[in-house]
């Protein structure tokens, strides 16, 4: 989904640059706050910033201008918070701009606000609301890697028709062009990223029981379900 080098007219790249400036800031905070404060954590952010890395560098051509691919920031969303993914998900899209000439440095703030920010805040929030009301917890991380990725294709969908509106139908067009062409591939990719981080998550829970626990995704209890939140909130 990454948006090409120089696509976007400079305008419509500095806009988009400056809207998700201020949520890279903020997340850049809240990631060296939990290194900080808990620097175990550090293998576990490595692994969600690498898995995000691998999945969204499997690009399938898809529309002029743009590609369709997993995205692999549900998972550190869920793990993290969208906010630690707004940086994890930064980082991976510059080293891919500069070693993969993946995306690009004029675009990049446009591809960071559709899959550093509105995809893990998308996936978060579904996953976050399934929970509460105790879906089980394959099921929700499911959901939210789904969601994550459908939500960054939609808003590179609005991004492209707000750069390129049709001549004809103006943006609603241009959006319904640009939604149909990446649906064609995202949609079984959205599929197949959430199969593959539920995979992941079952081997996290073998593996990092106790990190898991720490970060509220596993709970014993309502009761603790609710404790967990608290103290997340409280930490944030």
């Amino acid at each position: 989904m990454h948006i090409a080098e120089g696509f976007l007219p400079p305008a419509h790249a500095v806009a988009w640059g400056a809207a998700s400036a201020p949520f890279v800031v903020h997340g850049a905070r809240s990631l060296i706050r939990e290194v900080r404060e808990h620097p175990e954590s550090t293998l576990l952010l490595g692994a969600s910033g690498a898995f995000t890395f691998v999945l969204s560098a499997l690009k399938l051509p898809s529309v002029t201008g743009s590609c369709s691919h997993p995205t692999g920031t549900g998972l550190g969303a869920i793990l993290f918070r969208p906010p630690v993914m707004a940086v994890l998900g930064t980082i991976t899209l510059l080293f891919q701009a500069l070693l993969l000439a993946h995306g690009g440095l004029t675009t990049l703030g446009a591809n960071i606000f559709s899959m550093a920010i509105v995809g893990p805040w998308a996936g978060y929030g579904v996953y976050r609301l399934l929970r509460r009301y105790g879906v089980p917890l394959m099921v929700a991380v499911f959901s939210g890697a789904f969601v994550a990725d459908l939500a960054t294709y939609c808003v590179t969908s609005v991004q492209l028709a707000l750069a390129f509106p049709d001549p004809g139908s103006g943006f609603l067009g241009a959006l319904g062009k640009f939604g149909s062409i990446f649906a064609v591939t995202q949609i079984p990719l959205a599929v197949s990223e959430g199969l593959l981080t539920v995979l992941v998550m079952r081997m996290l829970v073998q593996s990092s029981k106790g990190e898991l626990t720490r970060l509220g995704v596993l709970v014993t209890s309502a009761a603790g379900r609710k404790t967990a939140d608290s103290a997340q909130a409280v930490a944030r």
